[in-house]
C-alpha cells in the first residue's frame, strides 16, 4: 500500500481494511493516534488505535507493542477495554477496541473529589478489573485516573496496557525489575530499583487512586520530584478531615511501604468499607477456540503483508526485530500525551512550574550542539554536565535577575531522546518570550514532537 493510500485510510469517513468507518480523532500520543470508527458490517461502535510500524521500530519498542497485544488478548473482564481485532498493513498496526463513550475518570477529577459513594463504586471495579488481571498474570504498572475510562453506564474500565508485565517476564529472584509507571503513582519498591512484586506494586497504585477520588489531589505531592519521591519512600501522607476512619485505615494498609506487610487484594476485598454496596461483575469466558488468537494476532501485525494488505494469518515467527530492546526507565519519559500532566492535581504553586517536554530522533551530542548554537556567547553561558543536563545561564540582568534555563536529555535508545526544558530562575514573562521567540523556532531541526502535538520528523 503505498504512503499517499495509508494517510488517505486515516481520513474521517474512510473506509479501514474494507471492515471499518473512521470517524473523528479522539486523541494522540507520539507514536499513536485513536480514533472513532463503526464496524461497516454490525454497525458496532469501536476505537480504532493506529501505531506507526516505523516510528516504534525506530526506538525499539516493538517487543512493548507485542506484550500490549498479548496481554489485552488474554484479560477480558468488564472493568477492562477490550481487544477485537489486530490487523496490519505496511506501515501500520490497528487495534479494534471497544469504544468507552464516557472518557477519563481523570476528567471527572478536574471538577473536584468525588463523593465518599462514588469513589468507593469505582475503587471496587478498579480492585476487581486488577485482581482478574493478576489471577491471568498480568501486571498493569501504569494504573492512575487518565488509564481508567468510564462507559455510558458509568462504569470503569482500565485501559493502556502498554507498560503491563507479565507473570513470565520476572526474573530469576521472583520479580519485576524494569523501572516504569507514573511518578505519583508507582511504589516505593519499584523507585528504589532492587525488584519489585507487579501485584504488590499495581496493589500500591490503586491506594493512590482511591486517596485522589476522595482528596481530588495527590497524596505525595512536593514541587520537586526528588522530593516527590521521599515521600513516597517513606509513605509521607496525611488524610484529608474528611476521610472516614475507615478509609484512613484502609489506606494506611495500602500505601505501606513495606510490600511484605502491604495488604493483600483479597483482604481489601474482605473489608467492611469496600464491600459496602459491593456488586460483584461476572468476567467474560474465553471461548477455547480464541486462545490461539493471542499469538497468531501478535505475530501477523508484525509480519509483512500481501499486496492487498489483508492480515496475514501467519503463525511463523514476526520478521520484524526491534533494533533494540529497550524500555522506558525514567519516570519523567514514561508518557509524552497531554494526559500525562499531573499538574491539575497539584498545588497552585507546582501548577505555576514552566516546563516542556519535546522528543528526539537525534543523538544525544546533537541535540546538545544545538542548545550551545541557540546560546551564543553573547547571549547565554553554557554548561554541560555528563548526565545530560544543559544549563543555559542570561548573560544579562533581567526584571528578576539573570534567566536560566535548564534542558535535561534522557536517552531512551541511540535513536530516540526525550528532552525537558525548565525555566530554572529569572523572569516568566521572559523565558516564555524566549521559548516563543527563539527556542522553539531554532530547535526544529531535532525535535520530532513536542509533548501533546503530532510534528513529523524532519
Amino acid at each position: 500500500m503505498s504512503d499517499k493510500r495509508e494517510r488517505s485510510m486515516e481520513k474521517k469517513g474512510a473506509s479501514l481494511m474494507h471492515k471499518y468507518e473512521l470517524g473523528r480523532l479522539l486523541g494522540q500520543g507520539t507514536f499513536a493516534k485513536v480514533y472513532h470508527a463503526r464496524n461497516i458490517k454490525t454497525g458496532q461502535n469501536v476505537a480504532i488505535k493506529v501505531i506507526d510500524k516505523e516510528k516504534v521500530l525506530k526506538v525499539g519498542l516493538i517487543d512493548q507493542i507485542k506484550r500490549e497485544i498479548s496481554v489485552m488478548r488474554l484479560v477480558r473482564h468488564p472493568n477492562i477495554v477490550q481487544l477485537y481485532e489486530v490487523m496490519a498493513s505496511k506501515t501500520k498496526i490497528y487495534f479494534s477496541m471497544e469504544y468507552v463513550r464516557g472518557g477519563e475518570l481523570f476528567n471527572k477529577l478536574l471538577k473536584g473529589k468525588l463523593n465518599e459513594d462514588a469513589a468507593r463504586k469505582y475503587f471496587q471495579q478498579l480492585i476487581q478489573a486488577v485482581d482478574f488481571c493478576h489471577s491471568r498474570g498480568v501486571y498493569h504498572r501504569d494504573l492512575k485516573p487518565e488509564n481508567l475510562l468510564l462507559d455510558e453506564n458509568g462504569d470503569l474500565k482500565v485501559s493502556d496496557f502498554g507498560l503491563s508485565a507479565l507473570w513470565d517476564s520476572r526474573r530469576q529472584d521472583g520479580l519485576l525489575h524494569t523501572t516504569c509507571g507514573t511518578p505519583a503513582y508507582v511504589a516505593p519498591e519499584v523507585i528504589n530499583m532492587k525488584g519489585y512484586d507487579g501485584a504488590k506494586a499495581d496493589i500500591w497504585s490503586c491506594g493512590v487512586v482511591l486517596y485522589v477520588l476522595m482528596a481530588g489531589y495527590l497524596p505525595f505531592q512536593d514541587s520537586n520530584l526528588m522530593g516527590m519521591y521521599k515521600r513516597i519512600i517513606k509513605s509521607d501522607f496525611k488524610c484529608p478531615p474528611w476521610f472516614p476512619q475507615e478509609v484512613r485505615t484502609l489506606l494506611s494498609k495500602i500505601l505501606d511501604p513495606n510490600p511484605s506487610t502491604r495488604i493483600t487484594v483479597e483482604k481489601i476485598r474482605e473489608n467492611s468499607w469496600f464491600r459496602r454496596g459491593f456488586k460483584q461483575c461476572q468476567t467474560l469466558h474465553r471461548p477455547l477456540s480464541e486462545t490461539n488468537l493471542v499469538t497468531k494476532d501478535v505475530h501477523a501485525a508484525f509480519s509483512p503483508s500481501d499486496p492487498n494488505d489483508k492480515l496475514s494469518s501467519t503463525s511463523n515467527p514476526p520478521s520484524l526485530t526491534p533494533s533494540r530492546n529497550s524500555s522506558f526507565n525514567a519516570f519523567d519519559i514514561i508518557s509524552l500525551s497531554q494526559g500525562f500532566d499531573l499538574s491539575g492535581l497539584f498545588e497552585n504553586d507546582v501548577k505555576q512550574k514552566l516546563e516542556s517536554r519535546f522528543t528526539s530522533n537525534k543523538d544525544v551530542s546533537t541535540i546538545m550542539s544545538k542548545f550551545e548554537e541557540i546560546a551564543a556567547p553573547e547571549r547565554f553561558s553554557v554548561m554541560k554536565t555528563d548526565n545530560g543536563v544543559v544549563k543555559l545561564q542570561g548573560m544579562k540582568e533581567g526584571r528578576k535577575g539573570q534567566l536560566t534555563i535548564d534542558a535535561e536529555i534522557f536517552e531512551v535508545t541511540p535513536s530516540f531522546s526525550v528532552v525537558e526544558v525548565k525555566k530554572a530562575s529569572g523572569d516568566t514573562l521572559e523565558y516564555k518570550e524566549f521559548c516563543d521567540r527563539d527556542l522553539k523556532p531554532s530547535l526544529k531541526d531535532v525535535v520530532w514532537a513536542w509533548q501533546g502535538n503530532s510534528v513529523e520528523p524532519q
